[in-house]
């Protein structure tokens, strides 16, 4: 079972789990989630294969190389909202908790990295004591690179992205589930703003109802009605203040797909193929822009694959992770 953690930032209590020990990898859930998200499913889908099986986290052989972090953003779950409810404003958070559960950060291979200049560097450039940056660099990395690994869904990709341009230096990957590095549409900001007047008027709860029920795809609706609703249910703790400040965050957020082709990491995406939030062709048209990139379709989800397709998605999180250790 994973340990459950809160830090306290800028005066506001975030929550977060943690599971296994090595690297940090980090799952940062979308709108109108919290950290559950990443939980394999209870209940079989009605009229189709069995969906309930063990997830990541339970996996002994990540688990003994990767240490998991999921936490609960500003305003979801047992998190309180901050100041900066911007996409950096939470990329800031999850730098914290991650600076926190004292992250390996990745350094020169084949260098001493024990000598005085590149731990003053490391220190200068991350804001952490050197005395730790010591206890972290006391060997040769060797050939295989050290870093956090960041899993984002959704609006959780838009933050990961906004900590990769900002922090690059504590990336050892990063994977873009049903998420995208293009800003906001006019269209999709006209329709953010309608959800808005529309949870105002009617509250958090009455949004998610309709909102993340279109999220799935038909075939999941009709496979797996109970999991949904199940799904579904459990959204009744969102203020209407948290979702607005997540709609206004997405609408101003900047494009990065310069951040895409920057970055010297494996990058991992996964598309669906039925995803009316986040376009197939959008993801089919930046999978390519990296260095190095593993681009995966569900075929049978829409926005929501941890949930609708959750083997498949276990097997590629899998694979990417156990390439990186």
């Amino acid at each position: 079972m994973p340990a459950e953690k809160n830090l306290n930032y800028n005066g506001h209590s975030i929550f977060y789990r943690v599971i296994g020990e090595g690297n940090p990898a980090v799952f940062i859930h979308g709108f109108g989630e919290d950290g559950n998200v990443w939980e394999a499913p209870s209940n079989s889908p009605e009229g189709g294969e069995s969906n309930a099986q063990t997830w990541l986290f339970d996996d002994s052989s990540l688990l003994s190389k990767f240490k998991f972090i999921i936490p609960d953003l500003p305003g979801s779950g047992k998190s309180e909202m901050i100041e900066d409810m911007s996409m950096e404003g939470m990329a800031e958070v999850i730098k914290v908790i991650v600076d926190a559960e004292k992250p390996p950060l990745i350094l020169p291979t084949g260098e001493n990295n024990t000598q005085p200049s590149l731990i003053e560097d490391v220190s200068n450039n991350s804001n952490i004591p050197k005395s730790e940056v010591s206890e972290w660099v006391s060997s040769p990395v060797g050939g295989s690179r050290m870093g956090a690994v960041l899993i984002g869904h959704s609006m959780g990709g838009y933050i990961a992205l906004a900590f990769a341009e900002k922090y690059p230096e504590y990336l050892n990957g990063l994977g873009l589930f049903h998420s995208t590095a293009y800003p906001d549409t006019e269209e999709k900001k006209a329709a953010r703003q309608k959800g808005i007047q529309f949870i105002k008027e009617h509250g958090a709860f009455e949004f998610l109802k309709t909102a993340n029920y279109n999220l799935f795809s038909q075939l999941s609706k009709d496979k797996m009605p109970q999991l949904i609703d199940e799904f579904i249910g459990s959204l009744r703790n969102f203020t209407a203040k948290a979702l607005v400040s997540y709609y206004e965050a997405m609408m101003k957020r900047p494009e990065r797909i310069a951040t895409l082709k920057n970055l010297q990491i494996p990058m991992l995406f996964i598309a669906g193929k039925y995803d009316n939030a986040i376009p197939l062709n959008d993801i089919l048209d930046q999978c390519h822009l990296p260095e190095i990139s593993y681009f995966h379709i569900l075929a049978e989800s829409g926005h929501m694959g941890m949930i609708e397709e959750t083997e498949k998605s276990n097997r590629i999180l899998n694979d990417y992770l156990i390439n990186l250790s």
